[in-house]
């Protein structure tokens, strides 16, 4: 009797996943037919573009940028609410690439793609080093930083960090140096006092040590497009193109030219961002 009900319960259930198929099925077709489906398509390829793959050269790397092209399924559903095609309610979804940065941990990241107008100022703090006016001077201008901390500076400053929520903060190292453990537990602690899980790594130059590390934590590292030595205007007046990770020391002379360096920057028509702006693939909306 128990046998007997249990196959008239799979007799039905097997019926109401054919009939509910099928009802799909059927819709699907008649809207592959609909003139207004078939001009969607008709038109989309003008909207259409592709990605581009991150440029790798060696143990460098850029990043490249989304695509773009028609999402059918929910176009069609505004426009036939609307009544007819019209091209101002064409919805778009994004495309990645095939070569990415994404998941690509063992490169330098040495800029962002070419094709931003779009700047990320890079700050390395070590043990003896005072942000405060640098800080101070980046929230009077609006601009946002990326600052690159020393875990033990780190744990040495917390008041001070909790009032940076408005920068992008990573781990530089431990003490100056890179062992896993340290470096891992500052990571840790970076994101139980800010909420925010460290993603990059920083060297001044090819570093194997850093490299090596990061990529095991999963983390990408990026090394500065312009690194400013001792006269922040002058070097960021030279160098300056689309994309560029400028980093600069945190000194006396930064402080005093700073504001000059951010409004000379503005006044080339760039964005200042943060580094996971900057190095996004995503569109800009």
């Amino acid at each position: 009797m128990l046998k007997k009900k249990l196959i008239q319960v799979t007799l039905v259930l097997l019926l109401v996943l054919f009939s509910f198929y099928y009802t799909n099925k059927t819709v699907e077709i008649i809207r592959e037919a609909d003139p207004l489906m078939k001009q969607i398509k008709q038109e989309s390829e003008k909207h259409t573009t592709t990605a581009k793959n991150a440029k790798i050269e060696g143990n460098k790397i850029i990043p490249g940028l989304n695509g773009e092209q028609v999402d059918y399924e929910e176009s069609y559903k505004r426009m036939k609410q609307y009544g007819s095609y019209n091209e101002s309610l064409t919805v778009f979804k994004e495309t990645s690439p095939t070569i990415s940065i994404e998941d690509t941990y063992d490169k330098f990241i040495i800029s962002g793609n070419e094709e931003k107008k779009e700047i990320a100022l890079v700050f390395p703090i070590y043990n003896s080093t005072d942000p405060k006016k640098i800080i101070q001077i980046l929230n009077q201008e609006d601009t946002k930083a990326t600052f690159f901390m020393d875990g033990l500076w780190l744990e040495n400053n917390l008041a001070l960090v909790k009032n940076m929520n408005k920068h992008e903060l990573e781990i530089l190292n431990y003490n100056n140096r890179y062992e896993e453990i340290y470096f891992s537990s500052a990571l840790q602690y970076l994101n139980n006092v800010t909420g925010n899980k460290g993603q990059y790594c920083y060297a001044d130059y090819d570093n194997k040590e850093v490299i090596e590390l990061c990529s095991k934590l999963a983390l990408h590292t990026i090394t500065p497009t312009i690194k400013v030595s001792n006269a922040p205007y002058q070097e960021v007046k030279e160098k300056l193109q689309n994309a560029s990770i400028i980093s600069l020391p945190i000194t006396t002379t930064t402080e005093i030219e700073l504001q000059t360096v951010i409004n000379y920057i503005k006044s080339r028509g760039y964005n200042l961002v943060t580094l996971k702006k900057l190095l996004s693939e995503n569109l800009d909306k």
